[in-house]
């Protein structure tokens, strides 16, 4: 997959001010990268085969922004910390929740996370667990931004189409490298949304 298609996809599946900073750990870490349907039993993954010498990750696709930010961090620290030390220590030990602390800290700030995300999150990474399942309180604040199964992504939306976005009906006009122009039909002006946006599309939506 080339870069650009690797920031197409990150920028569908994170907050916007996240995706430069997810393709910088891809590109310097050198690891294949996979965006999977659910799974019910897991997140995400980190594998090394040791035949190929090959690493690679994946993070589920239903998940929303910011459960898949997190995931996607906790993932690439299995990477550095294999690096570190290969398989000599436990999985998410204290190894590994350095790795995930050090990854994670550019990322805790409010343009990027919600405050009733961000601060249960603070907390949790003060001695981070194997998943955000064990933590309750992050849990209910990620959930509470899972989106509803009739939504798409405003990327998912042809061009020339109209959407329903936070209660008013748009055309999709153009679109563009993370963001997508768009015509709010009651007043006819224009605004860049999001590509990674949820929106309800229409089944007649010309």
């Amino acid at each position: 997959m080339s870069d650009e298609k690797h920031r197409t996809a990150f920028a569908r599946h994170l907050p916007e001010g996240a995706v430069d900073y997810v393709m910088g750990l891809w590109k310097e870490l050198k690891f294949h990268f996979k965006i999977t349907p659910n799974r019910q039993t897991k997140y995400g993954d980190y594998r090394y085969d040791p035949n190929t010498r090959k690493h690679s990750i994946s993070v589920n696709g239903t998940l929303n922004i910011y459960a898949f930010l997190i995931t996607y961090i906790h993932e690439v620290a299995h990477k550095t910390n294999y690096d570190l030390h290969q398989n000599r220590v436990d999985p998410h030990g204290k190894e590994w929740k350095h790795q995930f602390k050090k990854l994670m800290i550019p990322m805790l700030r409010e343009d990027i996370f919600p405050m009733d995300i961000l601060a249960p999150l603070a907390r949790h990474m003060k001695n981070p667990k194997a998943t955000s399942v064990s933590d309750p309180e992050l849990f209910k604040a990620l959930r509470k931004y899972d989106k509803p199964s009739t939504d798409v992504f405003l990327s998912d939306i042809e061009t020339g189409h109209k959407f329903l976005f936070r209660k008013k009906i748009y055309l999709k006009v153009q679109q563009k490298r993370t963001r997508v122009l768009c015509e709010a039909i009651d007043t006819g002006k224009q605004y860049l949304i999001s590509s990674s946006a949820p929106v309800q599309q229409f089944k007649n939506s010309k």
